[in-house]
């Protein structure tokens, strides 16, 4: 028996605020009219503590709380009902509560739904229902509007256990209970609640299994179980299978054909095999019984509604029926050819991690088959199945050596799959002293390169430097490549001197092929997956280029360019795409970039698509396409959320910051900065903080604010201690002093061009040449600036990209109207603003637009302003959009027009393409100005017209 842990009962919400802030739109509603909502998650999510967080927030009035018996009052006359709520409603707004309808008998429901239709807003009576989404949601309840709870995300679940335990819990013991909980609040804190002060604090080993079938029933609410023996069978096979899915669905032909092993027909042997004819899917014929109302049949697939309830399926059958049901999967899936499945399921067929010493050597041999087969690169495989194959076979290994080598591949194999949540458990389970070097080397190297994706990167840098100390002596190339890895921390750190330290020069013996040895495949571990040659070249160029040696860094640094036109690991294609930018050959990085996607797509590689992503963002970036910048970035952050990349996801904002930056989003800008410093400052992201301060400059300057943006930009580009990043800050130069001298701040703006000057000369930024001319032209005297900006014109030509040049040309139209040439101005100006509105460069577009009006040359109209673009609208979108821009919901609009929610959708989603918009704030906004020019047109004409009477009156 262990101890219990005792956890704090006043634990907060955490990871809840868009549903709490659904709630509270409800709730401040009620003093003016009544509403619905429903709140549904499966068991364990919180939607008790929701409402019971809404009950106790409602102030307003009184709060009613209906339950499904008759003390409840939910068994009374639908007008009994309806009279209680009204009178309650009378002297004040009411809220009525009503916690797991599910759970409600049909008449209750229908009673309560009545009563809801026959209520009308005047009422004042705001229902709150919460419903397990582990079945099907009740059809009395199915028009209500819905509020999702979903797992929490990994910053929430962190912070519920800290606040759980205060912060006392072991690292590794805190990684394996969040890992176990799955997002899950409630399953948290009942394995917190589990475990002893000792076991919490690491000092005992904790139990196995760490969820087990009593903590899992106790927050599903019991053992979910079938009316009949065949859906108790259907829902246990439908478990077990999912245990070894890539995904939460499995194939219903696949159930079907174990359920036919584990009970053969009439007639058939123990071991029958399905008949020739075509195969029945469970639910199918006019005998077959229903598909349990836990689960859901869709196409030729099952799946469960809630992964808790399927956990708590499995874990809660007899042992002897599980085993059966995992034996009756391998027989199934070993004759259809599925391999590393089939082993897998055969090895949960044959008992635990501690077997009895009579099947000790075949369980030995099964994990030593498991181990070869997940490592055969032949055998088709996802990463997610080779680690879960991995990590089986080390539970059965009893050897410690040897369990740490195949529990490190499993964490190898699950951070490829875009799970370093579940790779960290896995590297606490590696952790063996008694390992050989070359084991602890490759834990080491897993652990560092989940951190650079994932946590602070000085951690990671110290990790990758201890496993390159500890796999020097028998696999140097291995040793190589996670010494560039921590080069790779360094720089995300900012840290200079620790970048050039880790690049210093390799030994003399370099072979020219990764050691091998390994038990994964090649790209396992993130760096055999290139030849040694790309290692050196890439330290020995990355060197070079941070010394100042352009000379010594171009040929290794071309050199891994080059291999990348050839290659299609994606690895190699990431290091040629960096090498690409590090040199400014922004075409290659580019190619690089996208080829390194498609590779990791094909491969299946979940965690390399955002890296290579943000490398095709950058390159966009470098080369002044924002669109497309914010294009792969967006798709970047999705996935690299979905993967638990935080690091890579806050780059990925800081991109979407830039690119937001010279568009009319000045909140957009600003989200994107918020959330990427929040995770630059806590990991130590100096690179992406650097790029999110400059956009939010950036923001400030093209929106007319060089005071704010100058203060922003001094902190990054001045000597001192809180300069920006060392290879970063010299690409805000040209922001700093364009905004340092509208701010009357000329010394500060000559005090950087000594540096960007040298940057320009440097070559690896396409856009420095003809910006150093710019900046130039602007702290120029009047007989010298004209040339400047000519020069700086021609430079842009050269080097391309619409934005830069545009603003060149913006700046030099600005001086030429303030020199009173307004012919020379007009043309400068325009085609700034053509510049700007081809790249979607709003905000400075308006600055262009601002300057022709004070010559007195306002743009015509071209058809693409707020309401001739609007006039392309049918009149029923006209309708919705006017709605919409007044700030009404969907459902509020297809309620005022007399529609339904989904034509509301469809006719928005036409609006925006048609529009071109992305935001509701969008739509609004273009809907304004659309207004505002038609007032301006009518005071105009109303001006016309009296000028016209008075005229004709004087006559």
């Amino acid at each position: 028996m262990t101890g219990e842990t005792t956890v704090r009962t006043a634990v907060r919400i955490h990871g809840r605020s868009s549903q709490r802030k659904a709630l509270r739109a409800l709730l401040d509603a009620l003093p003016h009219h009544g509403g619905h909502l429903l709140v549904a998650g499966e068991p364990g999510l919180g939607r008790t503590t929701l409402l019971r967080w809404a009950a106790r927030s409602f102030r307003a009035g009184p709060v009613l709380h209906l339950g499904p018996g008759p003390d409840g009052g939910a068994h009374v006359t639908v007008e009994q009902l309806l009279d209680t709520l009204r009178a309650a409603s009378a002297a004040a707004p009411v809220l009525v509560c009503a916690d797991d309808a599910h759970l409600w008998d049909a008449p209750a429901r229908t009673a309560l739904d009545r009563a809801v239709r026959r209520l009308s807003t005047a009422d004042r009576v705001g229902l709150l229902l919460s419903v397990a989404s582990d079945r099907a949601v009740a059809p009395e309840f199915a028009r209500l509007p819905v509020v999702h709870l979903d797992p929490l995300a990994p910053s929430g679940a962190a912070a519920l256990l800290d606040d759980a335990t205060d912060g006392v819990a072991a690292p590794a013991v805190r990684e394996q209970l969040l890992a176990e909980a799955e997002g899950n609040p409630a399953l948290l804190v009942a394995l917190v609640r589990r475990l002893s002060p000792a076991e919490l604090r690491g000092h005992r080993p904790l139990p196995r299994p760490l969820a087990d079938a009593a903590a899992l029933a106790e927050v599903a609410g019991g053992a979910p179980s079938g009316p009949s023996a065949h859906a108790r069978d259907l829902l246990l096979t439908v478990a077990a299978a999912g245990r070894a899915e890539e995904g939460s669905d499995v194939d219903a032909g696949l159930v079907h054909d174990a359920l036919r092993h584990l009970r053969p027909e009439p007639g058939s042997g123990p071991h029958a095999e399905p008949g020739p004819g075509p195969r029945a899917e469970p639910g199918d014929g006019p005998r077959a019984e229903p598909v349990p109302e836990h689960l859901v049949l869709a196409g030729d697939r099952l799946r469960f509604r809630s992964p808790l309830v399927r956990r708590t399926v499995h874990a809660t059958a007899a042992p002897e029926r599980r085993r059966a049901v995992h034996r009756a999967l391998a027989e199934v899936l070993e004759t259809g050819g599925h391999r590393l499945t089939g082993l897998l399921h055969r090895s949960w067929s044959l008992g635990g991690p501690e077997p009895a010493p009579a099947s000790a050597d075949r369980l030995a041999a099964v994990a030593d088959r498991l181990a070869a087969v997940a490592a055969d690169g032949a055998v088709p495989a996802s990463h997610r199945l080779r680690a879960t194959a991995y990590a089986r076979s080390a539970e059965l290994t009893a050897d410690g050596a040897r369990r740490a080598e195949r529990y490190t591949a499993a964490a190898e194999q699950a951070l490829l799959a875009g799970r370093p949540d579940r790779a960290r458990p896995l590297l606490a389970a590696a952790r063996d002293s008694a390992a050989p070097a070359a084991v602890r080397g490759r834990a080491e190297w897993v652990r560092g390169v989940t951190e650079l994706r994932d946590g602070p990167v000085g951690d990671a840098h110290q990790s990758l430097l201890l496993a390159a100390s500890l796999l020097a002596a028998d696999a140097p190339a291995d040793a190589a490549a996670a010494a560039l890895a921590a080069a790779d921390a360094a720089w995300a750190a900012g840290d200079l001197p620790a970048c050039l330290a880790t690049l210093a020069p390799e030994p003399p013996h370099r072979p020219e092929n990764p050691a091998p040895g390994s038990d994964g495949p090649a790209d396992a571990r993130g760096a055999a997956a290139h030849p040694a040659a790309v290692v050196h070249d890439h330290r020995v160029g990355m060197r070079a280029l941070l010394e100042g040696r352009l000379d010594r860094a171009g040929a290794p640094l071309g050199q891994v360019v080059e291999r990348g036109r050839t290659e299609d690991r994606p690895q190699t294609l990431l290091r040629s795409a960096a090498a690409a930018l590090l040199l400014g050959d922004v075409d290659a990085a580019r190619s690089g970039g996208a080829r390194a996607l498609a590779a990791a797509r094909q491969l299946g590689s979940d965690t390399l698509v955002p890296q290579a992503l943000e490398y095709l963002a950058y390159a966009e970036l470098r080369a002044g396409r924002h669109p497309q910048a914010r294009t792969h970035a967006e798709e970047g952050l999705c996935t690299a959320l979905r993967t638990g990349q935080r690091n890579t996801a806050a780059h990925h904002r800081a991109v979407l910051a830039l690119a937001a930056s010279i568009e009319e989003e000045p909140d957009v800008v600003a989200r994107h900065v918020t959330a990427a410093l929040d995770t630059a400052r806590r990991h130590g992201l100096a690179q992406a903080a650097t790029l999110a301060q400059w956009a939010a400059a950036r923001a400030d300057l093209g929106r007319g604010r060089p005071y704010d943006a100058a203060d922003r930009l001094g902190l990054l580009v001045l000597p001192g201690p809180a300069r920006g990043h060392f290879a970063v800050w010299r690409l805000a130069v040209p922001c700093f002093v364009e905004a340092a001298v509208l701010a009357g701040r000329h010394e500060d703006a000559r005090a950087v061009l000594t540096d960007f000057a040298d940057w320009a000369a440097f070559g690896a930024d396409p856009q420095a040449a003809a910006q150093l001319a710019r900046c130039h032209a602007l702290l120029a005297p009047g007989e010298h600036a004209d040339a400047l900006y000519r020069r700086a014109l021609d430079r842009h030509d050269e080097a391309g990209g619409d934005f830069e040049r545009a603003r060149t040309a913006l700046l030099y139209g600005k001086w030429l109207r303030r020199r009173r040439r307004p012919r020379e101005a007009r043309g400068r100006l325009g085609t700034a603003l053509a510049g700007f509105e081809r790249c979607g460069a709003g905000v400075w577009a308006a600055q262009a637009r601002d300057e022709l009006r004070a010559l007195g040359a306002a743009p015509q109209g071209t058809g693409t302003g707020a309401p001739a673009r609007l006039g392309l609208l049918t009149p029923q979108q006209l309708r919705i959009v006017r709605h919409v821009a007044e700030g009404a919901t969907n459902r509020e609009v297809a309620l005022a027009l007399g529609v339904s929610t989904r034509t509301v959708d469809y006719h928005l989603r036409k609006v925006f393409a048609a529009l071109g918009v992305r935001s509701r704030l969008e739509l609004a906004r273009m809907v304004g100005e659309a207004e505002q020019d038609h007032e301006v047109q009518g005071a105009r004409k109303t001006r016309r017209v009296g000028s016209y009477e008075k005229t004709g009156a004087e006559h």
